[in-house]
């Protein structure tokens, strides 16, 4: 264990994050950027003192509890939180799960497209987050619940409910999302999220368990996509898709060719959407 360079590590870090990265008010303004000590501990529910030992290069080697919960409350990448296990002499294990917090840039990002759908998915294809374009087009995510957000447990298991995607786009989507979600298996093994929803597909798709044996796990490229929308039809998109490495996740965001039909559609789906959610409930 490298006291020191932990140390510094933690200080450096804790004086990087704001309020807002870890939703405390703002209050009133400090003579220094960052956290204090106190609300570092708090958020990795360790005690102020032993925090403050940490900082100071005096405590002993803290538990992979409390560098887990370090690596929550300072927002740690994935390399950083592998980096804050080696400074402390216990080498990271596997992930804990896939990554369900998503980035308040990526949020912000995804309310500057007012003119794109846009949706965060996790590693597991669980929608974390949406504007309300995406909402609009697809389902008003809001209104269900977290089991249902689940886009590839959607594609495999989704019974009488009408799809989202044309036929054709649907079975590729379906091909590319059984490949990573074996590449995700991969990186979160033993994980139950994970292999509790594996399972069920399996269990209950043909289509899947056939994607499934075939062990391919190289995603294909998708630039555009046919959706379904219950008053437009049929729309054709521009389908993009930006990974956020750190998170595991990727945004995916869905936009219409300048003056094209589909503009037009989207233009019509957007004020639809903004009247349903100006209407009493």
């Amino acid at each position: 264990m490298d006291r020191q360079e932990l140390a510094a590590f933690l200080r450096s870090r804790r004086e990087r994050i704001s309020f807002a990265d870890v939703g405390l008010p703002a209050g009133r303004r400090r003579r220094t950027p960052g956290l204090r000590r106190e609300e570092v501990a708090q958020l990795a529910y360790i005690s102020t003192e032993y925090y403050t030992r940490l900082e100071q290069a005096r405590a002993p080697r803290p538990s992979r509890e409390v560098l887990a919960g370090l690596a929550r409350a300072l927002r740690l990448s994935d390399a950083e939180r592998d980096h804050l296990h080696h400074l402390a002499g216990a080498p990271p294990g596997p992930p804990p799960g896939p990554c369900r917090e998503v980035h308040r840039s990526t949020l912000e990002l995804l309310d500057r497209l007012p003119q794109a759908a846009a949706f965060v998915l996790s590693a597991t294809y669980e929608v974390l987050a949406w504007n309300d374009l995406a909402a609009a087009l697809m389902v008003d995510f809001s209104a269900l619940p977290r089991r249902d957000r689940n886009l590839i447990r959607y594609a495999f298991l989704n019974g009488s409910r009408p799809p989202v995607l044309a036929e054709a786009d649907r079975a590729v989507f379906a091909h590319d999302a059984a490949r990573r979600l074996r590449a995700a298996a991969a990186r979160y093994p033993g994980v139950s999220e994970v292999d509790d929803l594996v399972s069920e597909l399996l269990a209950g798709s043909a289509e899947f368990s056939r994607l499934w044996a075939s062990h391919d796990v190289a995603p294909g490229p998708s630039l555009r996509k046919t959706l379904h929308h219950r008053l437009v039809g049929l729309i054709t998109l521009n389908c993009h898709m930006l990974d956020i490495s750190d998170r595991d996740q990727h945004v995916v965001i869905y936009t219409a060719d300048a003056g094209s039909p589909a503009e037009e559609a989207l233009r019509l789906i957007s004020v639809i959407g903004i009247q349903r959610m100006n209407v009493p409930g």
